[in-house]
């Protein structure tokens, strides 16, 4: 093991081991600061991996099931331990990877890309807009981001890098990791700028209702969070293109050729109707069928209609190891960050954050309270789980507060859902596939959610609170 690689598995443990010998802190059970020890050091590992992050997650998962730091009944534990692979958005990531496989064999992922590229391509920039627009016209209909995402846009988009020679590893800056990155920050915002943009917007605005007795409808949702979401999805594609320029900024050549393959193809084969098809019908049942079938649901019924189509081969999902590490891995990540619920820790440390309040303004309350909410999530592998597990805890502790303008808060909360998707590669759904395309470094990724977090927070705070005191008032 080179030097390098032995201190990025040193500095996991060693931080784990120095959290575990600080004092447990005072109403905390020690169990829950012993686990809070191990998620940091796991996270840790993820992001400097010194062995694959899904290696890294099957081993973090099984120390906190050895440690008894979850539960000390065996049988309770290990239904902990393999909780994550019964969970629909794992799922749902695997089976996108599996859509983007038939996209790929039947040759129609090619021929969408190079139609793109056609009409699109002379600009870089010009293909980033041309993602965005996509995820926001799909938006409003697709309640799951990793379905409308994932699903749909990603096993199209994947195919343009290597039309200007893009590919994973060296060649991905060119312009992969730009289109890459530009779609999964597009569809944060349109997750918050619709109700039905992401199935935990309605979880929200459900508990919303229930504590703080306040609710308001689809148009009122879209029309409060337009100034932010409008202004973000004007400039973001821009902004990724300054901050994570691709090499190729413009190509007059390259539409050209996309045309002249084009001609080469010839025209749509038989396969090629029969995945358009296919995608059709998942199109048409996240839309309408949420009454009768999860998405997960759906995206199975159309993978299992792939495979009796001849679309893809058994053994073509069996040989993905792409999607299978990507499915260990994220996994293991929601069942370890389900474990900081379950041992206590989040609602102690909401309570913690809540009490060092006292004192403090109204309004800056208001913002302390949206801004603790948002960078929290990343000790979540779901933004579900986020919601379920914090937005009462907030709604309850700002109830007790004077003057707490509760409407307000309670929306702002809401609204932040989408936007924090971007921080880390398990936040939301849509993250772990573009992440394992393997266009964007991990480094990157840690990096630029960083950098987005912040802007996605700075922009929200800055604009959304004013406009959204007067809209809610």
């Amino acid at each position: 093991m080179d030097k390098k690689l032995l201190r990025n598995a040193l500095i996991p443990v060693i931080v784990w081991i120095v959290l575990v010998l600080i004092p447990v802190p005072q109403g905390l059970q020690p169990h829950a600061w012993y686990y809070f020890a191990l998620f940091v050091g796991v996270i840790l590992g993820v992001i400097l991996e010194p062995i694959p992050a899904a290696a890294i997650g099957i081993i973090g998962v099984t120390l906190a099931t050895a440690l008894q730091l979850i539960s000390t009944k065996p049988g309770d534990a290990i239904r902990w331990t393999l909780s994550g692979f019964s969970n629909g958005t794992v799922w749902l990531i695997f089976v996108a990877y599996m859509f983007a496989l038939g996209y790929e064999k039947t040759g129609l992922g090619r021929r969408i890309g190079l139609f793109l590229v056609k009409h699109l391509g002379k600009k870089t920039l010009g293909l980033g807009y041309a993602i965005a627009l996509s995820d926001l016209v799909l938006a409003p209909f697709i309640p799951s981001n990793t379905a409308r995402s994932g699903g749909l846009i990603y096993p199209v988009i994947e195919n343009i890098p290597r039309l200007y020679g893009s590919s994973p590893g060296e060649t991905s800056r060119k312009i992969g990791s730009y289109i890459m990155w530009t779609a999964l920050a597009t569809t944060c915002v349109t997750s918050s700028m619709f109700l039905t943009g992401l199935a935990p917007n309605l979880l929200a605005l459900e508990l919303v209702s229930k504590i703080v007795k306040v609710s308001v409808t689809w148009r009122e949702w879209f029309l409060g969070f337009l100034p932010v979401g409008g202004l973000l999805l004007i400039f973001l594609p821009y902004l990724v293109y300054k901050i994570y320029p691709p090499e190729i900024k413009s190509s007059e050549s390259v539409p050209v050729w996309a045309r002249d393959e084009l001609s080469k193809m010839g025209k749509v084969t038989r396969n090629e109707l029969t995945m358009a098809s296919l995608v059709i019908i998942a199109l048409v049942l996240w839309i309408f069928g949420g009454s009768w079938f999860d998405a997960t649901t759906v995206a199975l019924m159309v993978l299992s209609l792939m495979i009796l189509m001849g679309i893809i081969k058994w053994s073509d999902i069996l040989n993905h190891k792409q999607a299978w590490n990507i499915l260990v891995w994220f996994a293991t990540l929601v069942t370890l960050a389900d474990g900081l619920r379950l041992v206590g820790f989040l609602n102690w440390f909401s309570a913690i954050a809540a009490g060092a309040m006292k004192g403090i303004p109204v309004m800056w309350m208001v913002v302390l309270f949206v801004a603790i909410f948002f960078i929290i999530h990343y000790m979540f592998a779901s933004l579900t789980a986020h919601t379920a597990a914090l937005l009462p805890v907030f709604l309850v502790t700002a109830m007790a507060v004077p003057g707490m303008p509760i409407k307000l808060l309670a929306m702002l909360l809401c609204y932040t859902l989408g936007l924090m998707g971007i921080l880390t590669p398990y936040a939301t759904g849509p993250s772990p596939i573009y992440y394992g395309s393997g266009y964007v470094a991990p480094k990157d990724f840690w990096r630029l959610g960083l950098i987005f977090g912040l802007i996605f927070l700075v922009v929200f705070l800055i604009v959304g609170v004013p406009y959204m005191r007067w809209y809610f008032s």
